[in-house]
């Protein structure tokens, strides 16, 4: 068998990544939306890289290039933050987007179409997101606010086609999560069922990848498993712990701060898919 495809050699590039952030503490500028903007940045700094929840367009020209990664999240879009989120994402540093019920109204579309089109490394959402810019639809019938009405295999095929076409690594979230960059799909499977009960934890868990981008550019792939898969593994490890959502919240960042070798080398479950 294929070494690449052995859990023990996801779970050794997993620590690798996480260690790499905790080294060289990335610095991850957010313009994300309102609600998420606490969980992600205590999420970026219990993993060891350093958040900046900037937006302002006239400080874009001078902050943006000196960071490592930037984070785009269009939950709370307006006209006002556009500007901002498209100067961001043509600064020249990797980026990722978080494309938010992208099928909520025909502006929320075309804004996200529009970012696509500036090339981010990443793409993380829901299935129901990514159906959704896969077929560049604004009129989906199963539209549920920022909730998926889909399973997250059910938008593999069109994950893949939207990583042809827009050159970024697809990422889509769910029970199991599928990764790919159009040719290879990597699953990663961890995580508990609470987590979805806690809201803006797809926000945190984009910002992360943003974070193991920053950290190792040259595999944007590897990067967005690895951290889906070791934010999904804090969670378990929070749950043993947690009474609710509430203090599920509270655990899982603990256990993201907490995290050894043992625990990712042996915890982590990622696979490459035939």
């Amino acid at each position: 068998m294929d070494e690449e495809r052995t859990g023990a050699w996801w779970g050794r590039r997993a620590w690798a990544l996480l260690s790499a952030v905790r080294e060289r503490a990335p610095l991850v500028q957010c313009i994300t939306n309102l609600v998420s903007m606490d969980i992600a940045a205590n999420a970026l700094t219990a993993a060891g890289a350093s958040p900046a929840m900037l937006h302002c367009l006239r400080e874009i020209p001078d902050f943006t290039p000196r960071c490592h990664a930037v984070y785009i999240n269009v939950g709370t879009l307006s006209e006002d933050w556009l500007p901002s989120m498209r100067a961001a994402a043509s600064a020249g540093r990797p980026w990722v987007l978080d494309p938010v019920a992208a099928a909520a109204s025909g502006f929320r579309m075309e804004a996200c179409l529009e970012l696509l089109a500036l090339r981010p490394a990443v793409v993380r959402g829901n299935a129901s997101e990514i159906l959704a810019l896969a077929t560049r639809s604004d009129s989906s019938t199963s539209f549920k606010g920022v909730d998926s009405s889909h399973d997250s295999g059910e938008a593999l095929q069109a994950a893949k086609a939207l990583a042809w076409s827009s050159g970024a690594v697809i990422a889509v979230s769910g029970a199991v999560d599928f990764i790919t960059d159009g040719e290879q799909v990597l699953s990663a499977s961890n995580g508990v069922a609470m987590m979805q009960k806690i809201t803006a934890t797809g926000c945190a868990v984009t910002a992360l990848i943003a974070a193991f981008v920053g950290a190792d550019p040259s595999d944007a792939l590897a990067a967005a498993a690895c951290a889906l898969a070791i934010f999904g593994l804090a969670g378990e490890i929070g749950m043993e712990s947690a009474k609710g959502p509430a203090s599920l919240r509270m655990h899982l960042i603990d256990a993201l701060y907490g995290l050894d070798e043992q625990t990712v080398t042996s915890g982590v479950k990622i696979a490459l898919l035939p």
